[in-house]
This record gives structure tokens, C-alpha cells and sequence, in this order.
């Protein structure tokens, strides 16, 4: 009787750590950020102030070229606890040219911003929108459209759960996002903003849609 030939033993596969798929993609900490140059970002010349009707006007005409905006709101801070924010008291919209600064006191202003908001085919682009959209309902009586919240892309692609401008600018383009503290904390409620606070909440959103174009190139 002829002796079968020893069978071949495949060899073991090497199991996989199951968090080795799940692993979340290193992001720099405040520390690494600080040692980054500078983002650029846009001055008070590719600002506009948009307080009217007549100016909201100019800034519909000007938006309505662009397929995607940077997209934020600002609300006057509260600090007594228990007490509610009638925010938002600016909006912020953006293309890659320039940003719009929308204060909301005037009925007609506020109109047509949430006109713009509302409006379908544009992405809205932005960071942390889940209150900011809260608050536009209540304050606009629009549900806005077609909006993106940027850190949702981020997690899709393996990041921690909230990637925020500051980390999202540092992985794309290994550049430190400049935020005032002091800017961020200050009353967006006033009728006169300064020109600190227009540069801080225009970056914002110009920031966002930079960081949209970047993970959508052909967007």
C-alpha cells in the first residue's frame, strides 16, 4: 500500500488586531499646531459689513456665483447660568474671493439671509453646525440647506470625532489657524462691530470653505 503523500498545511493567516482597522487617524496636538506657520487669511479689504437690505442685495448677487460657501454663525456670549441666547446675531458666508458678515438686527437683512440659507444647490460648509442651525430656525424660520458639517467628513476619513478649523487646517495644509480668544468671547450683539470681530468671524468661515475645497477638489 502506497503511503498517501503528507498533506500541505497552509500556513496560519496572522490575525489582525481588531482595533488596527479602527484606529483613528493622528491628529496634532495645541502643541505641534503652535510650532506651525501662519494660515493666511483674508484682510478687512475682501470683508464686507452687510447690515441693510440694500447691502444684503449686493452680497445675494456676489454669493449666487459660487457653488459652495464657508458658512458660521456668532452669538452674543452668555454667562449667567440658565440664561438663553437669542442668538445668532451674525451670519457669515464665503467664497474663495471674499466673506459677508451679516448682522441680523434689521427684518429686511435678516430676510434675505435666510432667503440664502434656505436656498438648494449651494453646500454650506462650515464646522460645529449642529447649534448654529438650531438657532437659525428659531431666529430665521428657516431650515437651512444643503449645510455640511465638515468635522462628519473628517470622522468618515478616520479622524477623532471633532477635527474643529484648527485641526482640520493644520492636517490639509500644515498651517496654524489664528483665533482671538478675546474676539471669540466678545458681544456679537453690538450694532458697531469691531473691525477685530469682522476679521474673526470672516476667517471663519473662509477657513471652512478652504478646508471643503481641499477634501472635495473637484467640488
Amino acid at each position: 500500500m502506497t503511503d498517501s503523500p503528507p498533506s500541505r498545511r497552509q500556513p496560519p493567516s496572522t490575525p489582525r488586531h481588531p482595533s488596527a482597522r479602527t484606529a483613528p487617524r493622528p491628529t496634532p496636538d495645541k502643541d505641534q499646531i503652535a510650532l506651525l506657520e501662519p494660515f493666511e487669511r483674508l484682510g478687512l479689504d475682501r470683508i464686507a459689513l452687510v447690515s441693510t437690505p440694500a447691502q444684503a442685495d449686493q452680497a445675494c448677487d456676489a454669493l449666487a456665483r459660487a457653488s459652495a460657501w464657508g458658512f458660521d454663525t456668532e452669538s452674543k456670549p452668555t454667562f449667567v447660568q440658565g440664561e438663553t441666547s437669542d442668538g445668532p446675531h451674525i451670519v457669515q458666508l464665503a467664497t474663495l474671493e471674499r466673506a459677508w458678515v451679516f448682522q441680523l438686527h434689521d427684518p429686511g437683512c435678516r430676510a434675505r439671509v435666510a432667503e440664502l440659507l434656505a436656498l438648494r444647490g449651494v453646500t454650506k460648509a462650515g464646522f460645529g453646525l449642529g447649534d448654529d442651525t438650531k438657532r437659525i430656525q428659531h431666529k430665521l424660520g428657516v431650515q437651512p440647506a444643503d449645510v455640511l458639517e465638515l468635522n462628519t467628513v473628517f470622522r468618515q476619513r478616520g479622524y477623532r470625532k471633532d477635527m474643529g478649523v484648527k485641526g482640520a487646517v493644520a492636517v490639509l495644509f500644515n498651517r496654524r489657524f489664528i483665533k482671538s480668544k478675546k474676539a471669540a468671547t466678545s458681544n456679537w450683539a453690538n450694532a458697531r462691530l469691531s473691525e477685530a470681530q469682522l476679521v474673526y468671524a470672516a476667517n471663519d468661515a473662509w477657513a471652512a470653505l478652504r478646508v471643503f475645497n481641499a477634501l472635495h477638489p473637484t467640488a
